[in-house]
């Protein structure tokens, strides 16, 4: 059990180390912080390394380690997938299909990269695990984690890296009654609601690759008496809440969506897909 009771798992996402953008402070900082909640489950949702190589795998395995936390979920992002980087990742990191179950849920994470490309594909051959995985669940609240995004999310050009089978893997979550969805990818921090389902994108963790005004954050999930609560939380900074939903009823309030707004300053910006930050030519 996390802080105070509650069932609490802090999601970080595209740390990629190895980049010329990457900021070790922001990283470090993130994991103490991290620490200091004693987590009940850690989500690490892709990206750990900028082009997969050897020693960014080295590098981010040790950042991993410093988790003080039993349960850490890790899986693949695109980045990681370069350069036949997911043979580092299973070495250093294990399977790249994982379920982790509590006593208030369960977790099912899954590999959506492709090899040296930036579109992600779940794929009909993995359908049968999510589904077998969920179906053992029962009551409890049902947690899908991702790297890339199922739906757009604002603010960050040109849509171009969904999952080729997001329609299909919706449909899948949507019938196994996945009650909330954990991303990363973009490096922007958004949600949505979809039928009873929420979508949550993470933010880059650990680097400068940002779009507008946003800033580099981790999510935090607080789960207690059937209420879901994520945070958005900044390094050094505070923490903001941006979704808050009953899992039973699906009333739910979400907060701090400012990032379409903060980049529709700039129209530019958001029609050209040339953000600041971002690559254009290779993904984020």
């Amino acid at each position: 059990m996390g802080t105070q009771g509650r069932l609490t798992i802090c999601q970080i996402s595209d740390i990629h180390c190895g980049s010329p953008y990457f900021i070790p402070d922001l990283l470090e900082r993130s994991i103490l912080e991290i620490n200091d909640l004693e987590p009940t489950a850690v989500v690490v949702s892709g990206d750990l390394t900028d082009a997969g190589y050897r020693q960014d795998f080295e590098t981010s395995a040790e950042y991993v380690r410093r988790f003080k936390c039993d349960n850490v979920m890790v899986i693949p992002g695109n980045h990681d997938s370069r350069n036949v980087g997911y043979i580092h990742f299973e070495r250093l990191f294990g399977e790249r299909y994982s379920v982790i179950d509590f006593n208030e849920a369960i977790m099912v994470g899954v590999d959506s990269s492709e090899p040296d490309l930036n579109d992600g594909r779940v794929g009909r051959e993995h359908y049968g695990f999510i589904r077998q995985a969920f179906a053992e669940a029962e009551d409890k609240l049902k947690i899908f984690v991702v790297h890339h995004h199922l739906v757009p999310i604002p603010g960050t050009g040109r849509e171009r890296n969904i999952i080729f089978d997001a329609g299909d893997l919706l449909e899948l979550l949507n019938d196994v009654g996945v009650d909330l969805v954990l991303m990363g990818h973009k490096h922007v921090p958004h949600s949505w609601k979809m039928e009873n389902m929420f979508l949550v994108n993470a933010g880059t963790a650990s680097t400068t690759r940002l779009r507008g005004n946003t800033r580099p954050c981790y999510n935090v999930i607080e789960i207690e008496d059937g209420r879901v609560r994520v945070f958005r939380k900044y390094p050094f900074k505070e923490r903001e809440l941006a979704v808050d939903f009953n899992a039973e009823t699906h009333e739910y309030t979400r907060v701090g969506e400012n990032v379409a707004q903060e980049l529709a300053r700039d129209p530019a910006d958001v029609v050209g897909g040339g953000l600041p930050g971002g690559d254009p030519e290779t993904g984020d």
